[in-house]
C-alpha cells in the first residue's frame, strides 16, 4: 500500500513527486503506463486538469486510476472550470475514493487552450480554493450547512520563482500558506542561483517546497519556454549543452541536466524535493533519478 504523501512530506527526507498528462479521448493505455512506470518510483503521482485549459480524461478520473494501481495520487483542481458546488461535490467523491492530496490552481484563461468557446468560472482563485477546503474539513460546506461526513487532505498549491517582478507571486505565496497550504510544487526553475534566494525568504514559512524541474528534450524547446512561457528562464550554458548533443541525444543531455540539478538541490539542502515534469517522457523519470543518484528512491 502507498505510504500517504503527507507522511512522506512529514519524514524528513528528500521527496519526488511527478505527473501525467491525461489523454484527450478513452484510450487511456498509455496513461496508466506511465502509472505502472512511476508508481514505485516516486512518493506521488499529479494528474494534469485539463493543462494549459486544453479539454482531456478528468484529473479525478486519472486519480482514481493511480489509486487502482497501487499509486498515491495528486488531485489536481483548477476553479476555472468549476463553480463552488461543482469544486465541493469533486472533492467528496476524491474523498470517499481514497483521494487525500489536492493541489489547488486558479487554471489557465480559457483562450489559450482548443476549446475557445468554453466560458470560463473563475469564481473562486487557488487560494479561496484552498479556505474552501479547510471549511469542508470542519464539516461544513460553503453555505454553512453541515456535511455528513466531513474531508481531510493534504493541499497544495503553486508559486513561480522565476517570475519578473518576484514580489506579486511572494504576496500569493504567502497568501496560500496563511490559508492552509501543506506543500508548494514550483513552476519549472533553471538557476539554482536564484531559486536558492527565493529559498532563503520560503524557510520562513511553515511549508514544504518541491522545486519544479521540467525535462528540457531539445534547444529548440527551451529555446520556445523562454520566449513563451512566462516566469520560466532556461540560461543560455543549458542551451547551448542541448545544442552541443550529438545527434539523437538531445534527450539524453536533457535526462543529465535534470538528474545534475536535482542532485545539487538535494545535496545542498536548497529545498524539500523536486517535481518532475517530463511532459509527455513520463517513461524516463527513472532515468532522471539514476542520474540524480536517487536510483533507489521508493515510497
Amino acid at each position: 500500500m502507498a505510504r500517504s504523501f503527507r507522511e512522506a512530506l512529514k519524514s524528513g527526507r528528500f521527496i519526488v513527486s511527478s505527473e501525467i498528462g491525461p489523454p484527450k479521448g478513452t484510450h487511456i493505455e498509455k496513461m496508466c503506463h506511465h502509472i505502472d512506470i512511476l508508481k514505485d518510483k516516486v512518493d506521488a503521482i499529479n494528474v494534469t486538469d485539463h493543462q494549459s485549459s486544453v479539454m482531456r480524461f478528468p484529473s479525478l478520473g486519472g486519480c482514481l486510476h493511480i489509486k487502482e494501481q497501487g499509486g498515491e495520487p495528486i488531485l489536481q483542481m483548477t476553479c476555472r472550470d468549476r463553480n463552488r458546488m461543482a469544486l465541493q461535490a469533486d472533492l467528496l467523491l476524491a474523498y470517499t475514493r481514497g483521494v487525500r492530496n489536492v493541489l489547488c490552481l486558479t487554471g489557465d484563461a480559457v483562450p489559450v487552450g482548443d476549446n475557445k468557446e468554453a466560458k470560463g468560472v473563475f469564481e473562486f482563485d487557488s487560494t479561496q480554493l484552498i479556505r474552501m477546503i479547510r471549511q469542508m474539513e470542519k464539516g461544513k460546506d460553503l453555505g454553512g450547512n453541515d456535511l455528513d461526513g466531513a474531508v481531510e487532505f493534504c493541499v497544495g498549491a503553486i508559486v513561480t520563482p522565476e517570475a519578473k517582478p518576484i514580489e506579486p507571486q511572494l504576496i500569493k505565496f504567502e497568501k496560500k500558506v496563511q490559508a492552509g497550504a501543506e506543500f508548494i510544487q514550483t513552476q519549472a526553475i533553471y538557476d539554482l542561483e536564484n531559486f536558492s534566494k527565493f529559498m532563503n525568504y520560503a524557510r520562513k514559512f511553515p511549508v514544504k517546497i518541491l522545486a519544479g524541474i521540467v525535462l528540457l528534450t531539445s534547444a529548440k524547446m527551451a529555446k520556445y519556454m523562454n520566449e513563451n512561457v512566462p516566469g520560466i528562464f532556461v540560461p543560455q550554458n543549458l542551451i547551448d549543452d542541448l545544442a552541443g548533443a550529438p545527434k539523437g541525444q538531445a534527450l539524453n543531455k536533457g535526462i543529465e541536466i535534470a538528474g545534475r540539478m536535482i542532485k545539487a538541490l538535494k545535496d545542498n539542502s536548497i529545498c524539500d524535493g523536486v517535481h518532475i515534469m517530463a511532459i509527455g517522457r513520463e517513461e524516463v523519470v527513472p532515468d532522471i533519478l539514476t542520474s540524480a543518484g536517487l536510483n533507489g528512491h521508493s515510497k
